[in-house]
């Protein structure tokens, strides 16, 4: 039996997944924890931090420690996400943290992986779809930022999945009052353009709820006033399916989309409304295409563990 720990920080919380592999090469996921990324002042305190928490696996005793972040990986061994107060280099995991063999991965690489896992398979139909086989598949989700990767088989019996940091780049707002509420969030943040991150994270909702109530709400206040503000919830769900269309085209993802990240997971009915099918499918050129894509969505918001599960459990086989 091999030992796996897997992590998943993000900007808001740090999730940690001890996995085992049987004999018959099947993983499962023992224990996880969920810590505060705010309450450790660097990537070893964070260590540290779980440690000295509930968590009884000792990440030394992992054959294999599979790190996703929510930034751009350098040189395999080094990240400064834009979310994190602090960066992490795994340059000398072993002489430093005592970790056998230590890989670090966009957050995003994970979630790719994750659509070949169980949790995958146990994804739920948003739209229903045609997907072609050996195409490329996309994932994107939305939480403190928005992330996005895909993935495919690599020719060898496994996958390669490819990141993006597609969240920080400009969002693209469409119609007269799509420009007004484009000119309100340059005004509210002082920012040099909007980018998807901002439309599309929680605190998308709160700023768009805000242009077009004027009332100033947190994203889970947002949520829970959808059914007296409908138009709230219609912009949102146009605005997430604006995104997803558009990574779907860019990838030529005709294996399909899955959406993960917080917002999805705890706001179904962002892709539920009609609004997204409506504009998910909207396409002057590619029309035809865009309706032969499923969208599933993944609720488990362990699925980053899952992911960076499964591609450990591939360099490991790889290894063997």
């Amino acid at each position: 039996m091999r030992n796996i720990l897997s992590s998943d920080i993000g900007g808001t919380n740090s999730r940690f997944g001890h996995f085992i592999i049987d004999s018959e090469g099947k993983l499962s996921l023992v224990e996880s924890i969920w810590l505060s990324t705010s309450e450790a002042g660097s990537f070893p305190e964070l260590i540290r931090n779980l440690k000295k928490s509930s968590f009884s696996f000792e990440p030394e005793a992992a054959d294999i420690v599979v790190i996703a972040v929510a930034g751009p990986v350098e040189n395999r061994v080094r990240s400064k996400p834009p979310l994190i107060a602090w960066g992490i280099d795994i340059s000398h995991a072993g002489k430093d943290l005592g970790l056998k063999r230590c890989v670090l991965i966009n957050d995003f690489i994970a979630q790719a992986f994750a659509s070949r896992s169980p949790i995958g398979e146990a994804a739920e139909t948003i739209l229903s779809g045609f997907p072609a086989p050996d195409a490329a598949t996309a994932v994107i989700g939305a939480g403190t930022g928005l992330g996005k990767a895909f993935i495919m088989a690599d020719g060898k019996g496994g996958y390669v999945a490819i990141p993006s940091e597609g969240g920080h780049t400009n969002f693209p707002f469409v119609t007269e009052k799509e420009f007004a509420y484009h000119n309100f969030l340059l005004k509210e943040r002082g920012d040099q353009y909007i980018t998807c991150n901002t439309v599309v994270s929680g605190r998308g909702l709160s700023y768009l709820h805000q242009f077009l109530t004027g009332k100033r709400l947190e994203p889970a206040e947002v949520v829970q006033a959808f059914s007296e503000h409908t138009e709230t919830l219609e912009w949102a769900s146009r605005f997430y399916a604006r995104v997803c269309r558009n990574y779907v085209l860019e990838t030529l993802a005709l294996g399909g989309l899955y959406i993960a990240g917080g917002v999805a997971a705890k706001t179904q009915e962002l892709l539920t409304h009609q609004a997204f099918e409506k504009e998910f499918r909207t396409s002057d050129t590619l029309a035809d295409l865009l309706a032969k894509v499923p969208v599933s969505l993944i609720r488990d918001e362990n699925s980053g563990l899952w992911g960076a599960a499964v591609l450990a459990l591939q360099k490991l086989e790889e290894r063997r």
